[in-house]
């Protein structure tokens, strides 16, 4: 058998050319001669204006593309610099609230500090504290080059915060009066009463509360809410700074004394500022 030319495809592919270049030349004859209307102008209507439409469809539609990706782009970008703002306005307004709650510590000490206008004191900030949620043991950023010393009182809150222990160049430690080792001679304000208040991690875990005992209260004028200060007769505290108020008062078993419970005047769950006084008891003469 006879295989098939394949002369009929040439052949199209060559009238197809040739129309081509047919249609082309007779459009140049007709914007070039300004000729217009018959079948020259029909035939480029069906033939280059439907390419033309789907010509500048395509162009409108990259236009499109292009022009909603650039706005995506130019929104992403704004919405990352008004995200960067947000940010660093967030980081001014934490900035300026820390500023404004330690500007509220500082008047407080000021405050307690003036209230013992008597006492020289200097201001410390804690930077360590014991292994309890309490600080009964903390450490302050002030030492001996500072003029700490040991036994040296402290003070915040409008009370007795505890006793200095040791001191570094740099550096003391202070044992609060609710540390279990603590003991404070102290005296009711109301009656003049001696008492001894003793420090209790536990009771003040479970009631906020510390220990008072050997309290001389004969003709039982101790009430609750009356203030407790520390005795002129403390060996180590200062006269006349404020610990607590009564909050609970029974007879011992002798019945010759009573023992109770009293509320501490300073948060010791909340310190960060203390006030050292730079007067020792020792040195203390009363005028």
């Amino acid at each position: 058998m006879r295989q098939r030319k394949s002369g009929g495809g040439l052949a199209s592919k060559y009238l197809l050319t040739i129309l081509s270049i047919f249609c082309i030349m007779l459009l140049f004859v007709s914007y070039s001669t300004g000729f217009s209307g018959g079948p020259l102008e029909t035939v480029a209507n069906h033939l280059f204006i439907p390419m033309q439409k789907g010509i500048d469809y395509i162009g409108s539609s990259i236009a499109y593309s292009s022009a909603d990706t650039k706005s995506k782009e130019e929104l992403i970008k704004e919405n990352e610099e008004l995200q960067a703002q947000v940010e660093s306005l967030n980081a001014q307004i934490d900035s300026m609230e820390l500023k404004l709650k330690e500007l509220d510590e500082l008047q407080e000490l000021y405050d307690l500090d003036k209230s013992y206008y008597d006492y020289e004191t200097t201001g410390a900030r804690i930077i360590g504290r014991g292994t309890t949620n309490w600080f009964n043991t903390f450490t302050i950023d002030k030492g001996s080059k500072d003029g700490i010393k040991v036994n040296m009182n402290v003070i915040a809150d409008g009370g007795l915060v505890g006793i200095v222990v040791s001191v570094g160049d740099s550096y003391a430690v202070v044992r609060s009066i609710i540390d279990d080792t603590s003991n404070v001679s102290a005296t009711i304000s109301s009656t003049d009463d001696n008492c001894i208040v003793s420090g209790s991690l536990e009771n003040m875990a479970s009631n906020n509360l510390i220990n008072f005992s050997n309290l001389y209260d004969e003709e039982d004028k101790v009430a609750i809410g009356d203030e407790i200060v520390t005795s002129n007769i403390s060996d180590k505290y200062l006269p006349g700074l404020t610990i607590g108020y009564v909050s609970s008062v029974t007879p011992d078993d002798n019945d010759l004394t009573k023992s109770g419970t009293l509320t501490p005047v300073v948060d010791f769950r909340h310190l960060s500022d203390v006030l050292v006084v730079l007067q020792l008891k020792e040195s203390y003469k009363v005028e």
